[in-house]
C-alpha cells in the first residue's frame, strides 16, 4: 500500500457501553447494556458490551428479553452528553495526525493519511492511534486500512474489539465475494431481499451480475453496489461533510401504547417544537416534513409532505405533521412517534423561495422564536411550552428530560463544538 491512497476507518467498539465503563471502571469486563427506562417502555437495548453480547444480548433487543438471556446484565440509561464529549475527544485526537478527517457519526470516522507527515508506516500508525485512544480515553476501537472508504469500512468491521485489518483491492475476490450481500456496507435488509429475488445472495454474485439489470431493478444504487463489489470507491475523505446534514428530526417512545388523540397531539407538538428550534439554531429551513409512526406490533411507517415553501417555525412544522397523522394513522395503538424536517436549505436560500407575505411573516416569527429559544436554552426544554404541550407528568419529568436532551445523536454537535476553531481561538 505504498502507492495510492491510504485511508483509515476508525470505528469505536460498543461506544456507549465503552464510555460508561471508562467513566465507571467497575463496569469493565461486566455484561453491560445501554437502554432506556424499562418502566416507561423505553427498554430497548441500544448497545451492549462484548461480555453481554457473548451471552446473547444484542441491540435492538427488548430489555426484558436481554435480561432473560443474561440475568446478571447491568443496565444503564444513556447519557448523551457524556457520549458527545467522548466523541469530541476522540476526533480531536485524530486531527492531531491529519486535517483530512471525516466524521461519519458520533463513533466513527475516516482519515486520509496518504500525505500525513508521519514517519510511521500505515499499520504502525494505526496501532499507535488505537493505543492512544485506549490509553488516553480508555476506549477500545477497530481500524480498517484500505485504499478507499468502502474497503476501509469493510475492514474495520472484520476484527472487533481492538482489531486492525488491512484490505487491499486485490483481496476483494477472496475476502469479500464469499460474504452475504447483507454484509456489504451500504446494503440494507430491503435491498438484500430484492437481490435475493434476483438470485443474488453473495457479494460475488453482485460482481458477476449484469450491471444494467442491477440498475434497472435498484436505480443508481445498483450501479454503486456493483462497483463496490469490485472494490471501486473514489469518494474523497471530506472534512467539510460534518457541515452537511440532510435532515433534522426527533422521535420519542411513548410510556405505553396509546390511541389517545390528545396525547398524540401533545407529543407531535413537542417534537415539532424541538425540530423547529434545531432548524433555527442551524439557520436552515425544511422544505419537507416527515412523520414516523411505530405501532404496538413494531410495524413502522414514514410519510412525508412536500411544502409550498420552506419553514422552520413550530406552528408550520406541527401543522404539516398533524395533517400527516390525520391522513395516515390507521387507528391502531401507537408506540413511537417521530417528526423530521427534510430537504434542508440555508436561511438565505429559503427566503428566496418565500413570497412577500410569507417573508414578512417569517421575519416577525424569527424575532419571537429567537427570544423563546434563548429562554429554553437557559432554563431548560420545558420553558414556555404551550398549555397543550405539557401536562402533569411532563412537569414531574422536567429534570430527567433536561438530562436526556432528546434522542437525537446526529453528528451536527461536532460541527458546532469541535470544528468551530475560529470561535475557540
Amino acid at each position: 500500500m505504498a502507492k495510492g491512497r491510504v485511508l483509515f476507518h476508525v470505528d469505536m467498539n460498543s461506544f456507549y457501553a465503552s464510555v460508561e465503563a471508562a467513566y465507571d471502571p467497575k463496569l469493565l469486563g461486566k455484561p453491560l447494556a445501554i437502554a432506556g427506562n424499562a418502566k416507561e417502555r423505553r427498554g430497548i437495548v441500544v448497545t451492549a458490551s462484548y461480555e453481554a453480547r457473548a451471552r446473547g444480548v444484542k441491540p435492538p433487543m427488548p430489555l426484558w428479553e436481554a435480561l432473560k438471556k443474561c440475568p446478571e446484565l447491568i443496565v444503564r440509561e444513556p447519557n448523551f452528553d457524556r457520549y458527545r464529549q467522548a466523541s469530541k475527544q476522540m476526533f480531536q485526537l485524530l486531527y492531531e495526525y491529519t486535517p483530512l478527517v471525516e466524521p461519519v457519526s458520533i463513533d466513527e470516522g475516516y482519515m486520509d493519511v496518504t500525505d500525513a507527515n508521519i514517519s510511521l508506516e500505515a499499520l504502525e500508525l494505526a496501532k499507535h492511534i488505537q493505543v492512544r485512544i485506549k490509553k488516553e480515553l480508555a476506549l477500545p476501537s477497530s481500524i480498517g486500512i484500505a485504499p478507499n472508504k468502502f474497503l476501509a469500512k469493510m475492514a474495520s468491521d472484520m476484527k472487533k474489539p481492538m482489531g486492525i485489518t488491512i484490505l487491499r483491492k486485490r483481496e476483494v475476490s477472496s475476502i469479500l465475494w464469499p460474504l452475504k450481500t447483507i454484509e456489504m456496507h451500504g446494503v440494507g435488509g430491503k435491498t438484500s431481499e430484492k437481490l435475493e429475488k434476483m438470485g443474488i445472495y453473495t457479494i460475488g454474485d453482485i460482481a458477476n451480475a449484469d450491471p444494467e439489470k442491477l440498475q434497472r431493478k435498484l436505480g443508481i444504487g445498483g450501479m454503486r453496489i456493483y462497483e463496490k463489489a469490485y472494490g471501486i470507491d473514489d469518494r474523497p475523505v471530506d472534512p467539510d461533510s460534518v457541515n452537511e446534514f440532510k435532515s433534522i428530526g426527533n422521535s420519542t417512545t411513548l410510556p405505553k401504547d396509546t390511541t389517545s388523540q390528545a396525547l398524540v397531539r401533545k407529543v407531535i407538538m413537542n417534537l415539532s417544537d424541538s425540530v423547529g428550534r434545531r432548524l433555527r439554531r442551524k439557520n436552515v429551513y425544511a422544505g419537507n416534513i416527515q412523520l414516523t409512526i411505530r405501532y404496538h406490533d413494531h410495524n413502522t411507517i414514514t410519510r412525508s409532505h412536500k411544502l409550498i415553501y420552506p419553514v422552520h417555525s413550530h406552528d408550520d412544522i406541527f401543522t404539516a405533521a398533524w395533517e400527516l397523522w390525520v391522513k395516515y394513522w390507521n387507528g391502531d395503538p401507537i408506540r413511537l412517534l417521530g417528526v423530521t424536517g427534510m430537504d434542508l436549505v440555508e436561511k438565505g436560500s429559503a427566503y428566496k423561495q418565500l413570497d412577500l407575505f410569507a417573508y414578512d411573516k417569517e421575519e416577525k416569527e424569527d424575532k419571537l422564536n429567537g427570544i423563546v429559544d434563548a429562554l429554553r436554552n437557559k432554563y431548560g426544554e420545558s420553558a414556555l411550552l404551550k398549555g397543550t404541550q405539557i401536562g402533569k407528568s411532563d412537569r414531574s419529568d422536567q429534570l430527567r428530560d433536561r438530562k436526556r436532551r432528546g434522542t437525537s445523536l446526529e453528528k451536527d454537535f461536532l460541527r458546532n463544538d469541535l470544528f468551530n476553531k475560529e470561535e475557540e481561538n
